[in-house]
């Protein structure tokens, strides 16, 4: 049988050890944390070298910035008002979005035009200019979002950036009568930069 004595020395270490070991686990808790809030850290990115035209007014901070990896769908078409002609017609996106650490925080599919994060809050936008990106790419693109449904990341976006864009043009495939309604599915890559009122 233990005596009061040794008891109260055991009792005594054991808390000590406690409280060396709790501030350790409690450090680790707001490092996870931490981890999940790693689509939102603290942003590097620059529009200084973008074209005026797709450059978020002054006033704003990004807060968030994603890389959308998907695809876009096109359909040939009756081209309006140009009987004989035909053209491909784009349908929709359907992307993931990744943050820069290649961690899964959303998708983009439409139409409407729709950013969804995982924590079920979701935003469409208008567009509102458009830049080219060089051939082969779809163009840097400025829309201003509408007010976010849901809560959570896209609460408070005011406006989301298109910007090293990589692919997604009308495919090459011929588009006539013979092909009309015909889809074609083209990959693509853009990060999505999202900000806020400052």
């Amino acid at each position: 049988m233990l005596k009061p004595d040794t008891l109260s020395s055991l009792f005594t270490r054991r808390s000590v050890r406690l409280a060396l070991v709790a501030p350790t686990l409690a450090a680790a808790g707001v490092l996870s944390a931490c981890a999940d809030m790693s689509s939102m850290p603290a942003s590097s990115f620059s529009q200084n070298d973008l074209p005026d035209a797709v450059k978020v007014p002054a006033g704003h901070r990004v807060a968030m910035e994603t890389v959308g990896v998907g695809e876009i769908a096109y359909e040939c078409r009756a081209k309006t008002g140009a009987a004989g002609s035909f053209e491909w017609v784009f349908v929709g996106p359907k992307a993931q979005l990744n943050n820069r650490a290649g961690q899964t925080v959303g998708r983009y599919f439409g139409p409407p035009a729709t950013w969804a994060a995982q924590d079920g809050s979701a935003v469409t936008g208008t567009q509102l200019a458009v830049a080219p990106s060089g051939n082969g790419n779809i163009p840097m693109q400025l829309v201003k979002a509408n007010p976010a449904s849901g809560m959570g990341a896209m609460n408070g976006v005011s406006y989301i950036q298109r910007v090293a864009t990589r692919g997604g043009v009308a495919p090459a495939t011929a588009c006539n009568a013979a092909t009309t309604g015909r889809q074609e599915i083209v990959r693509y890559q853009a990060d999505y930069i999202f900000w806020k009122a400052a």
